[in-house]
This record gives C-alpha cells, sequence and structure tokens, in this order.
C-alpha cells in the first residue's frame, strides 16, 4: 500500500512539473536576464567607451586632413585590426579558462591564467612589430598612393604604445567579468573616455599640435585604462582569484598556447576579413573616398557591435560558468535568453541607421563627397548591424565552450571563400564599386550567422561538459593555502 501511494505521489509531481515550468518560465527568464545584464553592462560601456577613444581620434584627424583620415582608416582598419585581431583571439582563451575555473570554483587558478596571457601575448606582439613600423613601405608594395601610405607609416609609429595598452586591457577585462567584477572596468573606461575627448580638443584645437596631438591623446588615455585596471587588482580588490606573480604562470603553457591560437585563428579571420575589404576599397576609382568612406561605416558597425560584443562577453561568462559548474541545461537556456536580446537591440540600431542615414558621415568629416558615399552605404549598413547582433554572441557562446577551433574554419569558408570572392566581383566585374565590396561583406556574415546556429543548435552541450571538466582537471595547480590536494581536481 505504502508503495502505492509513493509511486501515486511521484506520478503526481511527474505530471505538475511542466506545469510549474511553464508558470515559472517569466521568473526564469527575469533571473537569467539579470545574470546577463551584470556582467554585459559594464563590458558594453567598457567596450563602446574604449572602442569610442578610436572612433574619436578619428574624427579629430579627419578634420585636419582628408589624406591623414584615409591613412588613418588604412591604419586603423589594416594594421592595428590585423596585429588587434591576433590579439584578441589569443586572449579569448583567458576568457574561457577563467570563466570555467570561476564556476568550478577554482578561483586561484584565475590569476594564474591572467599572467600566462600577459607572457604569450606580449612575446607575439613583440613579434609583430614591424607591421607598424614599416607599414608605409607594406602600404607602398600593396600599391596604395604614396601621400595616403606616408600618412599611415608616420601615423602607424603612434599605435605602438595604444596596442601595447591593449594587451593588459583585453585579458584583464577578460578575468575580471570571469567573476563579475567588471563594473571597474565600466568606470575606468567612462573616465578614459572623457579625459581622452578633453585632451583631443586641448591638444587638436587649443594648442595646435595637429596629428601629433590627436594620436599623442589616444595613447595618454588608454595607458590611463591599464595603470587604473593595475591598482584593482594589486591592490587587493581581488583577493581570492589574485595571488601574486607566480612561476606556476610558466608551466603549461603549450597547451594555453594551442588554446590560444585557435582563438586567435577565430578572430583574426574575422577582423582580417573588414580588413580584406577596406584594402580592396583602396583600388576603386577615388581611392581616398572610397576607402574614407568604407572605414567610416566599418566603424560605425563596430562601435554599434561594441554593444553586442558586451553581451557577447556575457555569453562566454554564463556558458562557461554553467559548463564549470556542470550544468548543460543551465547553459542552453542561457543562450537562449541571449539571443533574444541580442537580436531585440539589433533591430533598433538597424532602425536607427535608416532614419539617420544622410547625417551619419557629417559626424566624421566636413568632405561632401565621402559624407555622400556614406549615405549610399546607409541601407546595407543597416544590414549588416542587424546581423552584427547576432553572430558575436554566437561567437561568444562558441569561446565559453572552448569551441574556438570549428568557429575558425567557418569563418574561413564563409568569409574567405564566399564574402571576399562576391565583394571583388561586385566592386570590380560588375562595377558597384565600394557598395559592390560592402555587399561581399555582408553576404559573408551572413552565411557566417547562418552557419553559427547551426553549430550551436547541433552541439551536444552533456559533451561539453564532459570536456570541460577534463580541461580544468587537467590544467589544475594546487593553491599555496591549500593543506593538500583536492581529489576532484587532482593532476592527471
Amino acid at each position: 500500500m505504502d508503495n502505492n501511494n509513493s509511486t501515486e505521489i511521484q506520478q503526481r509531481l511527474l505530471s505538475s512539473k511542466p506545469e510549474e515550468e511553464e508558470g515559472d518560465l517569466k521568473g526564469r527568464i527575469l533571473e537569467e536576464s539579470k545574470k546577463i545584464w551584470r556582467v554585459a553592462m559594464p563590458s558594453v560601456i567598457s567596450r563602446v567607451a574604449s572602442f569610442g577613444t578610436i572612433v574619436v581620434t578619428q574624427g579629430f584627424v579627419g578634420h585636419i586632413s582628408s589624406t591623414d583620415l584615409a591613412g588613418y582608416a588604412l591604419v586603423q582598419t589594416l594594421s592595428v585590426r590585423f596585429v588587434n585581431g591576433i590579439l584578441i583571439g589569443m586572449a579569448s582563451a583567458t576568457e574561457t579558462l577563467c570563466g570555467q575555473a570561476f564556476g568550478a570554483k577554482q578561483n586561484h587558478m584565475m590569476g594564474i591564467y591572467l599572467q600566462r596571457s600577459w607572457f604569450i601575448d606580449l612575446i607575439t606582439l613583440t613579434i609583430l612589430l614591424p607591421v607598424f613600423i614599416f607599414a608605409k613601405q607594406i602600404f607602398n608594395l600593396l600599391g596604395e598612393e604614396e601621400a595616403i601610405a606616408k600618412s599611415a607609416g608616420y601615423l602607424s609609429l603612434w599605435f605602438i604604445p595604444f596596442i601595447y595598452a591593449l594587451i593588459f586591457g583585453l585579458t584583464i577585462q577578460m578575468y575580471l567579468q570571469a567573476q563579475q567584477k567588471n563594473m571597474i572596468i565600466a568606470w575606468l573606461s567612462a573616465l578614459q573616455f572623457l579625459i581622452h575627448f578633453l585632451l583631443s580638443w586641448l591638444f587638436v584645437h587649443v594648442l595646435d599640435l595637429g596629428i601629433p596631438g590627436a594620436m599623442g591623446a589616444l595613447c595618454v588615455s588608454s595607458w590611463f585604462l591599464v595603470f587604473g585596471e593595475f591598482v584593482y587588482i594589486f591592490g587587493g580588490w581581488c583577493p581570492d582569484t589574485w595571488k601574486g606573480f607566480t612561476l606556476a604562470a610558466f608551466k603549461d603553457l603549450l597547451p594555453v598556447m594551442k588554446l590560444s591560437i585557435s582563438s586567435g585563428l577565430m578572430i583574426c579571420l574575422e577582423l582580417w576579413y573588414y580588413a580584406i575589404l577596406v584594402l580592396l576599397a583602396g583600388y576603386v576609382k577615388n581611392a581616398e573616398v572610397a576607402i574614407s568612406a568604407f572605414s567610416i561605416c566599418l566603424n560605425i558597425s563596430c562601435w554599434i557591435i561594441m554593444i553586442i560584443l558586451g553581451i557577447m562577453g556575457a555569453a562566454c561568462v554564463r556558458v562557461a560558468n554553467e559548463l564549470g559548474r556542470g550544468d548543460a541545461k543551465a547553459a542552453k537556456f542561457s543562450i537562449k535568453v541571449l539571443m533574444s536580446t541580442s537580436s531585440l537591440i539589433g533591430l533598433v540600431f538597424w532602425i536607427i541607421c535608416l532614419v539617420y542615414s544622410k547625417q551619419i558621415g557629417y559626424l566624421f568629416t566636413n568632405e561632401e563627397e565621402v559624407a555622400e558615399t556614406v549615405s549610399d552605404l546607409s541601407i546595407l549598413l543597416a544590414f549588416t548591424v542587424l546581423l552584427g547582433s547576432i553572430y558575436p554572441v554566437l561567437s561568444g557562446v562558441a569561446v565559453g565552450a572552448g569551441l574556438q577551433t570549428k568557429v575558425a574554419l567557418i569563418n574561413l569558408i564563409c568569409f574567405y571563400v564566399i564574402g571576399l570572392p562576391i565583394g571583388a566581383v561586385l566592386g570590380y566585374v560588375f562595377h558597384l564599386q565600394v557598395q559592390g565590396i560592402w555587399l561581399g561583406l555582408t553576404s559573408g556574415v551572413a552565411t557566417q550567422t547562418l552557419a553559427l546556429s547551426f553549430m550551436i543548435w547541433r552541439t551536444n552541450w552533456d559533451e561539453e561538459v564532459s570536456k570541460a571538466s577534463a580541461r580544468l582537471k587537467r590544467w589544475y595547480l594546487k593553491s599555496s593555502d591549500e593543506n593538500k590536494p583536492s581529489s576532484d581536481f587532482e593532476s592527471t
């Protein structure tokens, strides 16, 4: 009799569970949204402000000289994007490892992962310095106009201090947001943007320092952010995850480098795609106008995508944390909420780009021809922004799960086998000029979005939980305050 009662109670509980889950769906979405925005909002502020310094500098340079604007566009979208792609990609390995370590409560390992990323990225950037030192010669070999190449060669030297600051800024942001402490980054980034704008105005308009003033302001403000981050970490605000500098950071460098390289390849293939399209714009008629207009549209798109990249950071953190905890269902539910949120934001900016299409160009230049070309690209820009609200979040999900190699393959096919050839054919064969190149860009992004969506949909998240657990066990190092190694994370 007791067994029958027990069976009946269990059946009632099972039958009522779907109703309870359905009734509580709104609450679950609200709770997940809070977790997402706790990471995303500071990340959005910091990314928009940090990238805003580059856009503000472009605005000041553009009002000094149209030739220097084209030179700045080449360096920023080719040299900086080339190197930055490698650094961001390699730093995303830190995002994967720190997120999963925090979810598994291996807090002390996060500081070790951060130091490893500094060491690997500093060596990588130093090897890549010739890209900036010999920029003029590189652009001459690529067939750019002599005046533009000369300006780009001069401006590229000013970007060297800026790019070194990025190493620390990127990795520290990923380290802090993995433990939901990135609000300090938001405040520092907002202050950095304000300081940068004031310094740019002071150096360019008051002191009349011209290009050195504009670029000097960029270097000073970027290092202000880094020193603020150092004060926060070394000052004792991360006691559980920062235990000081340690030689343990030099252990297991090879597997971390492998993950960093696959991460770097994933991001590079995407960022280089945009850079090559800017290079193609330099070969159309009236190259100076084409490069400037294309770069302006690209920077507008990237600035809006900075907001989505904040959600991408949240996607990485949420997925990595849940995989580290071993909860595949929570990871899948988080992905659904993340995609709904980013798509809604993308729709809003799609409308804004269409409504203010004719005014956008004049924010960056006084040249009417450049502004008109930007206006001609506005519809394509709007749809690129809409697609840009989706694929970065899918990439963030992949980073959180450590699926960078698969994303790299998707990026290679969609961008270089599909998007780039279409852009070249439409731009040169069908004489659509810069509009044709941007159509190629959009087709590559659209194909990538579909491919990433299919990949995430087909992913076995229970299997990803097992992979995350194995990775954390393999790279675990005992903390100095542990009396004995934990049997759960004993090194193999």
